[in-house]
Order: structure tokens, then sequence, then C-alpha cells
């Protein structure tokens, strides 16, 4: 089966913002805290926000305290007075395209125009307009309400932001026709546009959809409709476990696109389960290579060899006559310090991955046994190689260990920090500095107790390729990262700048690495190991191009850059030889 996801599918800027304020605020402000109405359409997000303390206000009372939370469709402007009034601290996360609707509304209302409003009644974000408005506000939902208007010496016509794009098309030529004097803004937002339209080129492309979101989500509803106007079958669902097995069976080609307040988290869970569903028809080979590379991400045997691949190839970078032994110990502290992680790491894990979630609370016992283990035979190996590698793993090992205990006791006040992981963006800096250490820093140090500039070049290629793969990693888990309190680089900075400092430091590799050859620090092999940020870079390029979704091909291409390297050495070692 093929599987194709729209671009535009998941939460919109708007909503995206909402959600990150409330979660926010959950972090910031004391209890109680509250949303006015349903921040958003979505069910799962809404038990999420109730989860942390965040609950829905539906009446306004006299008197009250705490925090309140304008949804994102907004609300009346008397409404926010009341709420202030009344004694709450107001953060309006009214959508920023919505506000620019209200302030058109509100402008030209003061100057005397009525507002036709192309939109849903009872939708919350009309309501809101309606309030804007004031007395001389009218609402159209079907093209037979325009009849029914009177002729207005002056008005203007709006859009609800999330209105079917091709029913405004039919309200301005209806303008244009009949009173050519009305003003018209074009106030429908990018994203529903470009949603709509996706969807429409997508029902053409394949044999059914799936349309994930709210059942009350009015733009949800809207993307439903234009799969049945194409003619072709539609599974509108809320939940993986809403899905129709026997529909996606019985086709080749199968679509995803989801409304605008639709998390990240849902969409990746439907993916992975459809992704796994062709395998009931593929051929054997084929089912069991898909297991197979399951099973090696989520017990991390494959990124453990990976990082002995790596440390490979930085050891014939430094001319290290015998890896094996270094190969051996970095693989096991990998395989050690990431299982550890994994299962401190399992709240955020069931929102960024679900799968290895349940993997991790399943075998929970298994893979404890597994970190320890791992950790002790690699010290085992370092310690039968003398006294200086067990010292410098140990060291590593501790550090390792170190990241998740609280440092700072509970008897100090007011700590902003109170263990390692609490500092923002050190997630990913300590994995990268933990790999150079032990790929490209361990074994020139155990053999030769000596740091030359080749070692200075090797560890910042190293450090670099493990910054951009866990910072990728990142960028695809911001939203459950976000929801548990993670202040990761990619939260700190934003998703685009994130992608543009990764690009900008795989550059960075891609110079480093020639001019290292070029002045005679690294040998020729360095030359053959740009095709490493080459791949990675492609590999994220395809994934922005959304040519690959976040799910287990995508893990398992990326991490896979770290056996290129290796396989790239090997290749160079050989010929060499010859």
């Amino acid at each position: 089966m093929k599987i194709s996801v729209a671009r535009n599918a998941g939460f919109c800027m708007g909503v995206q913002r909402a959600v990150e304020m409330a979660l926010d605020a959950s972090h910031r402000y004391p209890p109680p805290i509250y949303t006015y109405g349903p921040l958003i359409h979505n069910p799962q997000v809404l038990k999420l926000l109730d989860e942390k303390g965040i609950s829905v206000m539906n009446e306004i009372p006299e008197k009250g305290s705490g925090t309140v939370l304008i949804r994102a469709h907004g609300v009346p402007p008397d409404t926010k007075t009341r709420l202030e009034s009344a004694g709450y601290t107001v953060i309006d996360a009214t959508c920023p395209r919505v506000i620019k609707v209200q302030a058109i509304i509100q402008k030209h209302a003061r100057e005397g125009f009525a507002s036709i409003i192309v939109g849903d009644r009872d939708h919350p974000e009309v309501i809101g307009l309606l309030g804007y408005a004031g007395s001389n506000g009218h609402v159209v939902g079907r093209l037979h309400d325009l009849d029914t208007l009177p002729a207005f010496d002056k008005a203007i016509i709006v859009a609800q932001t999330t209105q079917n794009v091709h029913f405004f098309e039919a309200v301005k030529k209806w303008a244009q026709k009949h009173h050519p004097g009305y003003k018209v803004f074009e106030t429908i937002c990018g994203s529903t546009e470009q949603r709509q339209n996706e969807t429409q080129r997508l029902a053409k492309e394949v044999d059914a959809v799936i349309v994930v979101g709210g059942r009350n989500s009015g733009n949800t509803q809207r993307l439903v409709e234009i799969v049945k106007d194409a003619g072709k079958p539609v599974c509108h669902i809320e939940t993986e476990s809403d899905l129709d097995m026997e529909l996606l069976r019985s086709v080749k080609h199968i679509g995803i696109t989801a409304g605008a307040s639709t998390p990240n988290w849902i969409i990746k869970r439907i993916y992975r389960i459809i992704e796994a569903l062709p395998l009931e028809n593929e051929k054997v080979w084929k089912r069991r290579l898909f297991m197979a590379q399951r099973f090696a991400l989520a017990t991390n045997l494959y990124i453990a060899v990976g990082a002995g691949a790596l440390c490979y190839a930085c050891s014939v970078l430094q001319n290290v006559r015998t890896p094996f032994p270094y190969i051996l110990i970095s693989s096991l502290y990998v395989l050690s310090m990431h299982t550890l992680n994994n299962l401190t790491g399992l709240r955020e894990a069931r929102y960024n991955n679900p799968d290895l979630a349940v993997f991790f609370e399943t075998h929970k016992s298994k893979m404890i046994l597994l970190a320890l283990s791992s950790g002790a035979i690699g010290l085992f190996v370092a310690a039968g190689m003398g006294i200086l590698p067990f010292v410098l793993l140990l060291i590593m090992t501790l550090m390792g260990l170190s990241y998740n205990l609280q440092i700072v006791p509970d008897s100090v006040p007011n700590a902003r920090y109170r263990s390692i992981r609490d500092i923002p963006g050190s997630k990913t800096l300590l994995i990268s500095l933990a790999w150079g250490m032990v790929t490209a820093l361990f074994p020139i140090l155990a053999a030769t107790g000596t740091v030359a500039w080749a070692t200075i070049f090797t560890f910042i290629w190293s450090v670099a390729m493990v910054f951009v793969r866990t910072a990728f990693f990142e960028v695809l888990d911001m939203q459950g990262d976000q929801i548990v309190g993670k202040n990761t680089i990619p939260i700190l900075l934003g998703k685009k700048q994130t992608l543009a400092l990764l690009r900008l430091i795989l550059l960075f590799v891609f110079v480093m690495l020639f001019l290292s050859v070029v002045f005679g620090v690294l040998p020729g092999l360095a030359l053959a190991l740009i095709l490493c940020p080459i791949y990675l870079a492609v590999v994220m390029a395809f994934h922005r191009r959304a040519y690959i979704r976040p799910g287990i091909r995508l893990e398992f291409l990326t991490e896979s850059q770290f056996l290129l390297a290796g396989l790239i050495t090997l290749i160079w070692r050989i010929g060499f030889r010859g």
C-alpha cells in the first residue's frame, strides 16, 4: 500500500500558538487556569489540557481568581472586559488571523458599514466576529441566505477564517453581480485554503482518504466534504481506534489529511499503524525485514551498531591500528545510555513515539537489564585494556548517569535547575559530546594518551553529525516535548530556525572535511566521508518536502548515516590496502 500524507495536515499556526500559550501558562501561572470555552476543537488536546489542570469555563461568574485563556477562535469584545472585571488575569490566545478579521469589522462598523460574515452561525469564531459588528452584523451560511439580506448603503463582506473557499467564491460572484459597491475582504486563512486545495488534489490521486480531526471541528468537516465531492471514500476519524481496517485493506493508495486542530502525535500514531498494514499482504522477506527494522530501532541495537561504525571511521581517521575493542566499547556505551534515556523519557515518548513507549513499558525489566549489562560489559572490556581506558569509560558512564539525577536538593529554595536535564537544550548537546568522546576521543586517548589536530577535527565531525541527528529528531518531537515541559533546542529556537542551523552545520562539516584533507590534517578518507553530511541533508530535504513522513522508515534512514560512515571507511581501507 502506498501512503500519501498532506503536507499541511495538523496544527495550523493559530492553533499551534494557542496550544503553546496554554502549555506555557500551565508551567508559569499558579492554578486555577481556565480557557473560556474549549481552546480548540479537538477532544484529545482538551483532555490533555484538563490533565495539566486547565479546565473549561463556560460562564463568567461575578467574582473569580486565576488565569483565563481566550480561545483560538476569539470572543466578543465585551467578554474579555467581563473576565477582567471579574478579577481574572486574561491571556488572549486568539489566532492572529482572526484578530485581523475582528479589526476589519470593528473599523468599518464604526464608519457605519454593515458586516456580512460568511460562516457558520453557531461557530465560536463567528459569534466573536458578530460582537465586533454590533447591531449591524449578518451571518450567511448558505447561498440562499444572501437573498434574505436587505440592500445596504454600504457593507463589507468577510469570511470565517476556516470557511470553504469555493463557497466564498460564490458569495463574491453574487456581490459583484448584485452589489458591486460592497467591499470584499479576503479573510480565509491561507493555511485553510492550502489545506483544502491539497485535500482536493489528494482525493484525485488516491483510492480513499482518511481525514483526522474532531467531529465538531468545522474545518475538518469541510475536508470531509471536499473528499466526498471528489467521489472518493472518506473515513473521518478522531484517533487510531476509529480506523476502518476493512477499508484500508481494500485499497492500494491511501491519503491522510487532518484538520487544523489535530495534533501531530495523533497523525503519527495513525501513520505508523497504516505503515505496518501492507505487511499482511507482502512477501515473507519484506515482512521480516520491516519487523527487524522496528525491533532494532526499539531496542537501540541499530543505533548501537551505528555508534560502532562511527567509532571505526573515527579510529581510521586517527590511524588507530587496532580499533575493534573501541568499536565494541562505543556500541555498548551508546546502547546502555540510550536505553536508560528511553526508560526515563517515557512521558514524552507517549506522544512522540507511542510504539516505543508501549514497547518499553511492556519489556521494562528486560530493557533495564539490557542497559545495565551492556554498560557493565563495556567497563569490563575497558578494564582488560588497562587502567587508563577503564578510568576514561568510567568517567563517561558516571557523567551519563548523572544527567537524570537531582543535583540541587529540594531544601535549596528558588533553584531554577535541579538536574542537568532541566537545563534548556542540554540533552542534544550532551548526547553529541558523549558520542564524540566515546567514538573519537576515547580510542586515541586509550591507545596513545595524546591528542593531535587530527583528533580535534575528527571529534568535531563526530559531534556535529550526532548533534544534527539528535536535533532533527527533536524537531519531529516538538509537540510531545512541549507537552511534558522539555525545553529542547527546537522549542527554544523555533522549527525553521533549528532546521536552518542544522543545514548550516552540515555545510560546515562538508567544508571542514574538505579543508582537513587539503591541509594534510586528515587522510583522503575524509573526502569520501563528505558523503555522510550530504546523505543526511538529502534525508532531511525529503522529509521537508513530505516525501518521507515521521515513522520507522525516516528513523531508520536517519540512523543509517553512521553505518554509511563505517561502510565508506571499510571500502576505503580495502582499496588502500589493495
